[in-house]
């Protein structure tokens, strides 16, 4: 009997491996890319992986990936209801439901421009799909002609509009004249779900939806870690929650192999963290005197439990602070670090508890009800710690446990 040798394993392209990695952990921060957008090199690693890019998101994500001569779109179609990663102005603040409206006609309104117009015949054809829609629409007041301002600022941001000449940046204020270019390729892709059928917000939100079929639970958690870096056991469905039990140390070497995320495991659900400090939107706490303020407020609040509720905290994903409470802190802390503030925040601590808090609840660590805030478990991941505990009772360490890293 003649015994055939064992065939060697494939060698590893260990090189393919991280550029694929680069390419994924690029299209999940920018859906979008084209030629001369800036992000030359990373288009160029998409389009030369772009089968295995492809089948990493479709199968992982159920994402789809469209790559294009001039221009890559990942469709990321979102949480649902989740309005935490909305639109935002070049000004910072973020896109209101008029805004949105706006943009959404004058999408429909490019689908029948011409490919190179003056700003003013755009605004004939968003007037004319605003009538068909049946919306008002007031571009003589200042609330109206901002909101489109913002909607045709975006679109140039993403690539579909370029101005050729002109001054689009004063339109709003000053009514300035602009020649704008309709990039067609880019502005086809912009939809990410098929609309015909849809009457209601509701009706677009269920297109998004992750299926309950086979691998829908998969699914659904690993969009939540790749959207937000705080997984929460009682945001997931008992499905969910199942499968997580079973599979997530597998899930850890998933995402740290696609996607270079580190996955902490805890008992109130997990935190993805990037060693990089690269994949993300929004930076925390990052720079400014509110981010500070929210960062010292949210070190003061989690002290506050620790020394009311002790060791009791272990697996609680969400604990109960009255807004009462929340305000002496925030007093405590104003009166501690007011120096360091900037001038307008030193003269209106009120509205430097707002924006401190709405920067807590953007980063998921915090959500706020009429009396109270509830403070997540992996707000102790931020503030200091001066000792590590090892495991509560449920043999296991806890987001709220405090850690020297």
């Amino acid at each position: 009997m003649t015994v055939m040798p064992e065939r060697p394993a494939p060698a590893t392209d260990f090189t393919a491996e991280n550029e694929i990695r680069t390419a994924a952990r690029t299209l999940l921060r920018r859906p979008l890319l084209y030629d001369g957008g800036g992000h030359d090199d990373e288009l160029r690693l998409v389009r030369r992986h772009r089968v295995e890019l492809a089948r990493l998101f479709a199968d992982g994500l159920r994402y789809r990936l469209v790559v294009e001569p001039g221009v890559v779109r990942l469709y990321k179609v979102g949480l649902g209801r989740d309005h935490s990663r909305g639109l935002h102005r070049r000004s910072g603040t973020p896109f209101s439901p008029r805004g949105y409206a706006l943009l959404t006609l004058t999408l429909a309104a490019l689908t029948r421009c011409r490919s190179q117009l003056m700003v003013d015949e755009l605004v004939a054809q968003i007037r004319s799909a605003a009538a068909d829609a049946g919306i008002d629409l007031d571009l003589d007041a200042i609330a109206d002609r901002r909101a489109m301002h913002g909607a045709l600022l975006a679109l140039c941001d993403l690539g579909v509009l370029s101005e050729r000449d002109g001054d689009l940046e004063h339109w709003a204020d000053q009514r300035t004249l602009s020649l704008l270019d309709v990039r067609r390729d880019r502005l086809a892709l912009m939809v990410a779900a098929p609309l015909g059928n849809c009457q209601r917000a509701d009706d677009v939100i269920r297109q998004m939806s992750v299926p309950s079929a086979a691998g829908g639970a998969r699914v659904a958690v690993r969009r939540h870690l790749a959207e937000k870096p705080v997984l929460s056991l009682s945001d997931l469905t008992d499905e969910q929650r199942e499968w997580w039990r079973r599979n997530r140390n597998r899930e850890r070497e998933w995402f740290r192999q696609r996607f270079g995320l580190e996955l902490e495991l805890r008992a109130e659900g997990a935190v993805a963290i990037d060693p990089l400090g690269e994949l993300t939107d929004r930076e925390f706490p990052g720079g400014g005197s509110a981010r500070h303020f929210a960062l010292l407020l949210l070190d003061a609040v989690i002290n506050e439990l620790r020394g009311i509720h002790g060791s009791t905290l272990h697996g609680t994903e969400w604990m109960t602070v009255p807004s009462a409470a929340v305000r002496r802190l925030a007093g405590d802390v104003f009166t501690t670090w007011r120096e360091g503030l900037k001038k307008s925040h030193k003269a209106d601590p009120e509205a430097l508890l707002f924006e401190a808090l709405e920067v807590l609840e953007a980063a998921g660590l915090v959500r706020q009800t009429d009396d109270a805030v509830l403070v997540h478990a992996a707000g102790s991941r931020y503030a200091p710690r001066p000792a590590l505990v090892e495991a509560g009772a449920a043999g296991e360490r806890s987001l709220f446990d405090e850690d020297t890293r």
